[in-house]
């Protein structure tokens, strides 16, 4: 379980095949320094299991079905990611429940600058649209962010649903969302909450004796 408080900015060290997959060297200090074998660290969202470490590098298999839906099938040597180990029991809850289970990608389609933040406008998959609400909760590449805008629900084409995302200055300094430009990708998790209620009210509309 993650806050989406991110910790600090890795980079990709080295890939290499293994089975149908990868497997990443990442470089990131903090993350490694304490970093053991089987335990869980997100990178840019995705939660990954720790399989060797050393002083500055941590190593994680990625399979093959989350390199297909998630931004991480996209990253090569060199590819800055956002870092976040495990939140241990008793420790406080800064941003929101976080998974590191991605629901999507979304493509960044528009940065606005202000005097002191930056709006992103990203696109969200249609079924996903439901699950964003404005001021609500989501994980842009493992990070905490609190909807600031969302499209209309009536959009029918995919390309309509969006949402945007205020960022302020520690936010632009601490995580790679500082360097996101329109038509990069990045991985989305939305609010679990959301997930759960949409699914209870599936069955709850379902036919009786049916299933969905």
């Amino acid at each position: 379980m993650f806050t989406g408080i991110i910790e600090e900015i890795g980079e990709i060290a080295a890939i290499s095949a293994s089975g149908d997959g990868w497997r990443l060297t990442v470089h990131a200090p903090k993350a490694a320094a304490d970093a053991v074998h089987g335990e869980s660290i997100a990178v840019s969202g995705v939660c990954l299991t720790v399989v060797g470490s050393a002083e500055t590098t941590f190593d994680a298999d990625v399979m093959k079905q989350t390199l297909d839906v998630s931004a991480l099938g996209a990253v090569q040597v060199g590819t800055r990611v956002n870092i976040e180990k495990a939140m241990p029991v008793g420790a406080r809850l800064g941003g929101h429940i976080v998974q590191g289970h991605v629901d999507g990608v979304g493509t960044v389609l528009e940065v606005r600058p202000g005097a002191q933040w930056r709006v992103l406008r990203i696109s969200l998959p249609a079924e996903l649209a439901a699950l964003v609400v404005d001021k609500g909760s989501i994980s842009v590449a493992g990070t905490s962010l609190t909807v600031s805008a969302v499209s209309a629900p009536g959009a029918v084409v995919q390309d309509e649903h969006w949402f945007e995302v205020s960022l302020i200055p520690e936010t632009l300094d601490a995580t790679i969302l500082g360097t996101l430009e329109p038509g990069d990708i990045v991985n989305l998790e939305t609010d679990i909450l959301a997930r759960h209620v949409e699914r209870l009210l599936a069955f709850r509309s379902a036919p009786e004796g049916g299933s969905r």
